[in-house]
């Protein structure tokens, strides 16, 4: 963890989902686990940190954490195995925070449903605006799935409704199949953030082989002709990747 100034604080650690978020650590490299724990109590955050997996669940299963910050090596087990039995009955996001830095475990931990990936040497506050943003794009997608959403991208208003099943660019209704309604619906519910083609396909359509990731490419291709404008972009290209909805929410 770069160097970073942090005021010690000592607030009463409790389970209140209500009045803060509650975000578990398990990290076993103690300097890493307080500081990033006293940093996120700075933020307004209840933190509690852990050094072993064994003791992570055990306080899992005394209070459910709105979100898990894993470590992959741990002293009593690997962080991904951990994780893939986590959900399997707990549907809380878990980023993994660890040394691994290779893609294949990158992979690995989307693959395992793991909400982000960061790699240490890593900045407190980067961490914090991830998690941040994270928070914010669950909030997204339980608006969506209520009722209306509005976005701007500077130049157009897109407004959304999942339960009428509208979607209107500029005063205009758009029509869109439902192979096109679920790539958007992903996009916006993970509004500002890359998704590949991969996730594209699993979440929408059940399926991930790579032979189909032109399915994909299609489908925002039709997307975009009908929602429009070509500068500025409502869905942004990632080369090599996949695909990122850069509207505002408001």
């Amino acid at each position: 963890m770069k160097n970073e100034k942090i005021t010690l604080l000592n607030p009463q650690i409790h389970c209140n989902h209500i009045a803060m978020k509650t975000i578990y650590l398990c990290e076993d490299e103690p300097s890493i686990r307080d500081g990033v724990c006293q940093y996120l109590k700075l933020e307004g955050y209840d933190a509690k940190g852990f050094g072993t997996l064994s003791d992570t669940q055990h306080a899992i299963s005394s209070c459910e954490p709105d979100l898990l910050i894993q470590d992959v090596m741990l002293p009593d087990g690997d962080g991904f195995s951990f994780v893939k039995k986590l959900k399997a009955g707990h549907s809380f996001p878990v980023v993994f925070l660890t040394a691994r830095t290779s893609e294949s475990d990158r992979i690995i931990g989307f693959e395992l449903g793991a909400d982000d990936y960061i790699t240490k040497p890593f900045s407190p506050k980067e961490l914090v605006l991830r998690i941040h943003a994270l928070f914010r794009r669950m909030e997204i997608g339980v608006i969506m799935k209520s009722g209306g959403m509005q976005f701007s991208n500077g130049k157009s208003i897109m407004k959304f409704d999942s339960v009428a099943h509208v979607l209107v660019v500029d005063g205009k209704n758009i029509i869109l199949t439902a192979a096109e309604w679920k790539v958007l619906s992903y996009l916006m519910e993970n509004n500002g953030v890359v998704v590949s083609r991969a996730q594209i396909l699993e979440h929408c359509f059940d399926y991930g082989l790579e032979c189909y990731d032109r399915i994909v490419d299609s489908h925002v291709k039709n997307i975009r002709s009908k929602i429009g404008p070509t500068s500025p972009v409502w869905i942004e290209t990632v080369r090599g990747y996949g695909y990122r909805f850069t509207g505002e929410p408001f």
